[in-house]
């Protein structure tokens, strides 16, 4: 038997992926899948929901359809990395897209993007993929933050130090 302490830290460290999907089944059938890996799943209809709940929780990856409610998701994304820039996102898409619109959309931020129906291989390897990637510029991040206070610790130091050696100095002229 599993201790419980153990199970609950093992699921509070699985990431949280968000589902944006206005087909009930995709939802589900992408919710089955992810649960399944033990990945925390949100699934919302609206965009709205969807922005609600990137204030309330650390989402690390987000799977999406190309258009909800006649809006362009790939605009929303594209403000969103501005706030997540480590957010992995995936998008499905139902329709063939020019290279155009191909380009359009990966530059907005988009990490993959598939045509449906796609496999359940493929969206775990590339979530994976994905999810690795956040981590690693998650971990870029804190490591530069950490040398950004050490060296502003450093500089505090050095004042300090050359403070010291000048009251010093200035002892010695006195005598």
């Amino acid at each position: 038997m599993i201790p419980k302490a153990f199970l609950i830290i093992l699921v509070m460290s699985k990431e949280t992926i968000l589902i944006l999907d206005k087909d009930f089944h995709t939802q589900w059938t992408l919710r089955t899948i992810l649960e399944s890996e033990r990945y925390i799943v949100l699934a919302v209809d609206t965009i709205e929901r969807a922005l609600t709940n990137f204030q309330e929780f650390e989402v690390s990856g987000l799977i999406t359809e190309d258009q909800i409610d006649h809006t362009n998701v790939p605009e929303i994304i594209r403000e969103l990395k501005k706030s997540f820039p480590e957010l992995y996102v995936m998008m499905l898409t139902a329709e063939n897209l020019e290279e155009k619109e191909y380009k359009r959309i990966m530059n907005a931020g988009i990490d993959d993007l598939f045509l449906k129906p796609i496999s359940t291989e493929k969206i775990l390897i590339h979530l994976k993929k994905g999810l690795r990637h956040r981590k690693v510029l998650l971990q870029k991040k804190r490591l530069e933050q950490r040398l950004s206070e050490m060296k502003t610790n450093r500089n505090v130091q050095e004042v300090a130090l050359s403070r010291d050696s000048l009251s010093q100095k200035k002892s010695f002229t006195v005598r």
